[in-house]
This record gives structure tokens, C-alpha cells and sequence, in this order.
């Protein structure tokens, strides 16, 4: 995420808030997220106001104040005012100085609050600090890994500072050189498209009109074209019978206990029955359910199926984790609830992000057949297409059946022909037999 749109502030000016009280709703390209205070103090100025967009990552957007300061701390762009501020104001995260206003929230619940980077220790952990901490750090050449923070959930604040450099310690290791340009190995130049310019000139002026992409969109494009260029992909089909699942949907669903309204415990699709069969497929092969890494294979203990899900302006794809454990019934209600919260936007990071596979269902449109684009980090996607009634031979005999095509993009760095087509039989025997999903 680099950006984001501050779409409400759930308090105002004046109000006092605690660590962790949610304060304002940022939409990301994916969903709308919750912003939490990451300190107590009054909420001194907001500086972008509820409805903006394209506020960017570690963009300042309000500022807390501590006891004993009030707004005339607070400067004109929002910052710390200069030396005329309350010489008892105890600074201790203000963008500008060390005086002034205590905190700066940022977009996004783990922003760095300053341009400043937010640092990270040895162990790839987040630190987390004031931006001040963080100034005061960096002149004085200590390592913020080093130096344990007093403030709230461990926080580094200016007093950890100041006694790190009354006792001597937290020094920083000396940086390693950087490499000298001569060194550095070439990059080759993305290819790109035509320009906006090119295109617009081949259309008359006023035949068209112009809409803005929003982040979903661009989001949608860069990791598909990433994907494109940097996965080769393969493509392996095979058709399904669904005569004995529609059968076995149709018993499994009436014998649903019902609630005293009258509503079923659950209601099992077609995608309920294709998403537990892939990930049985995956259990039983697990040389496919891998992701690719330049330096090793990340082989995955369990299946978790993402489900791409069409919302206004672009697509998600929410997660089924662990779905070669689960029962078909918490399958379909799990995939409802997801499909859902999808549609208003309200699915929280974990949800959507990861992932070993997935499955892009195009069959309720009445597609035949589709290949889709593996998402990384997945080495694999599953494309439905419709049931239909189909001409077969059975027995040397024609007959009719239901049949529905899928088609199974690869990364065939990782997932070969052969191995996709294993997959794919696993699968299949499934879908043909769907009795061995409920023993």
C-alpha cells in the first residue's frame, strides 16, 4: 500500500483519546481499515479532513496533544509551533521540533509517523518508537534494537533516548560500505506499453470520456502484469462430471438442520463442493501446493484456498485456511461471511493476504472455459467454468450428463506439467466421487 483514502474521522477536535481507541477509517485499494490511537492525549488539530484522497503512506494527518499543552502548540501546516510553545509541554513525537505537540497519527495503524523510516532490528521485527525517538537516535548514533522502549506496548520514546545516552549503551555497529555504483549489476528496462498520449490520439476527440483509476484498479494491474511477466505459466484442462455432486448437494442440503426461523444451518454450492476438493487434491499432492522463492520451495503443510470474489471496480480473493480439515458445512459458511464482508469492503488483511492456491469461479456467468492469472505468491489458480448438459459415452454408449470444464494455471518454475496434471486427477476424482469428502 502506498496510498490511501482517509474516508472518517470517528472523533473530533477537542476529544480526548487512549491508546488503541479507533479514531478514523482509511480505505486501502482492498478494504477500509480501522486507525488506532498509539497514545492518549487530546486530539489537537485534524489536518486532512474525512472524505480525502490519495493521502500517502507516513502522510501526517493529525496531531495529539499532551496534558498541559492546548492548540497554540500546534503551528499552521499542522507541526509543533517553534520556540513561542509552552516551555512545560514535554515534546515527545512532534514532526517539526522538540517542543510543542506530543504525537503525530499516521495513515495506516503501523505507519512510521515521520519521514523517517520506522526501523527494524536484527530480527526483521518492527520497532516500534516516536518520530523524535527517532531523530534523537539517528544524531546521537544509537541503535534503537538496542534500547528497551518505556512508553505504550513497548514504545521507544525521547526519555529511552535520553537515559540510552546517559548510560553509554545502544551505540549503533558501524554501517557497512555501500557498493560502488561500478558494482552494481545493470537493470534491465520493464517494457511498457503505449503512453496515454498514444492511445488518445488514435480516437477523435470527444468520443470518449476519461475515468480516473482508483487504487483497486492500479493495484489490480501492477500485481497482473507483475505476475505475467515473471511467471511462466502453464495450463493443464480436464472435464468433470457433476451428476453424483448435484445429487449428493441436493441430500446434504435437505437434511440441514433449521433454526427456529426456519433457516438452514448451511446451504452448500457448487463452490463450496470445488474449493474442499481442491484443497483435498493439494493435501494429497503436496508437491503442488508450494510457492516459489529465488532460493528455496516453500512447500505448505496445509491447503488455503483463496476464492476470487468480484466486488464494485475490481476483485478480492478471501481465504478458506486449513480447508482440507474443514467440514463442507464451515466451508460454505465461512466462504458466505467472507463473500460478504468482501462486497463491503470490511475484510480485515489476514483475510485476503496469502494464501496457497485459489479458485476463480466464472461457472454462475455461464463461462465455458477460462484460463486464469496465477497470483503470487500461489504456484497455482483453479478456473471454473459452467455445468452443462453434455453429450458422453458411457459403456460404449451416448449419453447425457452434466459436465463442467476447469482449467489449471501453473508456475512452472515449480508446479510442472506433469505434476499439474496429477493435481488436476486428484481433483477431479473428487468432484466425480464426492462422497470421499465427507469421510
Amino acid at each position: 500500500m502506498e496510498e490511501g483514502n482517509l474516508a472518517k474521522w470517528l472523533v473530533k477536535e477537542g476529544d480526548t483519546v487512549s491508546a488503541g481507541d479507533v479514531i478514523a477509517e482509511i480505505e486501502t485499494d482492498k478494504a477500509t481499515m480501522e486507525v488506532e490511537a498509539v497514545d492518549e492525549g487530546k486530539l489537537g488539530k485534524i489536518v486532512v479532513p474525512e472524505g480525502t484522497e490519495g493521502v500517502k503512506v507516513n502522510a501526517l494527518i493529525a496531531v495529539l496533544l499532551e496534558d498541559g499543552e492546548d492548540a497554540s502548540a500546534i503551528d499552521s501546516s499542522g507541526g509543533s509551533a517553534p520556540a513561542a510553545a509552552p516551555a512545560e509541554a514535554k515534546s515527545d513525537a512532534a514532526p517539526a521540533t522538540d517542543a510543542g505537540a506530543k504525537d503525530v497519527i499516521p495513515v495506516g495503524a503501523e505507519a512510521a509517523t515521520d519521514p523517517m523510516p520506522a526501523p527494524k532490528g536484527a530480527d526483521g521485527k518492527r520497532i516500534f518508537s516516536s518520530p523524535l525517538a527517532r531523530r534523537l537516535a539517528k544524531l546521537n548514533g544509537l541503535d534503537l534494537g538496542q534500547i528497551s522502549g518505556s512508553g505504550p506496548h513497548g514504545r521507544i520514546v525521547k526519555k529511552d533516548i535520553e537515559a540510552a545516552m546517559e548510560k553509554g549503551t545502544g551505540k549503533a555497529a558501524p554501517a557497512a560500505a555501500a557498493p560502488s555504483p561500478a558494482a552494481a549489476a545493470p537493470s534491465a528496462a520493464a517494457p511498457r506499453g503505449p503512453s496515454a498520449d498514444q492511445v488518445l490520439k488514435l480516437y477523435e476527440e470527444g468520443s470518449y470520456e476519461l475515468v480516473p483509476h482508483d487504487g483497486m484498479r492500479k493495484t489490480i494491474a501492477k500485481r497482473l502484469t507483475e505476475s505475467k511477466q515473471t511467471i511462466p505459466h502453464f495450463y493443464v484442462s480436464v472435464d468433470c462430471e457433476l451428476d453424483a455432486l448435484l445429487a449428493l448437494r441436493a441430500q446434504l442440503n435437505a437434511s440441514a438442520s433449521k433454526d427456529k426461523d426456519g433457516n438452514p444451518a448451511y446451504k452448500l454450492s457448487v463452490n463450496d463442493m470445488t474449493i474442499k476438493a481442491l484443497a483435498l487434491a493439494l493435501r494429497d499432492v503436496p508437491d503442488a501446493n508450494v510457492s516459489w522463492t529465488d532460493d528455496n520451495m516453500v512447500k505448505h503443510k496445509h491447503a488455503d484456498v483463496g476464492v476470487a470474489v468480484a466486488i464494485p471496480g475490481g476483485l478480492i480473493t478471501p481465504i478458506i485456511r486449513r480447508a482440507e480439515e474443514k467440514p463442507l458445512s464451515v466451508v460454505s459458511n465461512e466462504m458466505k461471511d467472507l463473500g460478504k464482508r468482501a462486497k463491503d469492503r470490511k475484510l480485515k488483511p489476514e483475510e485476503y493476504q496469502g494464501g496457497t492456491t485459489a479458485v476463480s469461479n466464472m461457472g454462475m456467468m455461464g463461462v465455458k472455459n477460462f484460463s486464469a492469472v496465477v497470483n503470487p505468491p500461489h504456484a497455482t489458480i483453479l478456473a471454473v467454468g459452467a455445468g452443462e448438459k453434455r453429450p458422453v459415452v458411457k459403456d460404449g454408449e451416448l449419453a447425457v450428463a452434466t459436465v463442467m470444464s476447469v482449467t489449471l494455471s501453473t508456475d512452472h518454475r515449480c508446479v510442472d506439467g506433469a505434476l499439474g496434471a496429477e493435481l488436476l486427477a486428484a481433483f477431479k476424482g473428487y468432484i466425480e466421487n464426492p462422497m470421499s469428502m465427507l469421510v
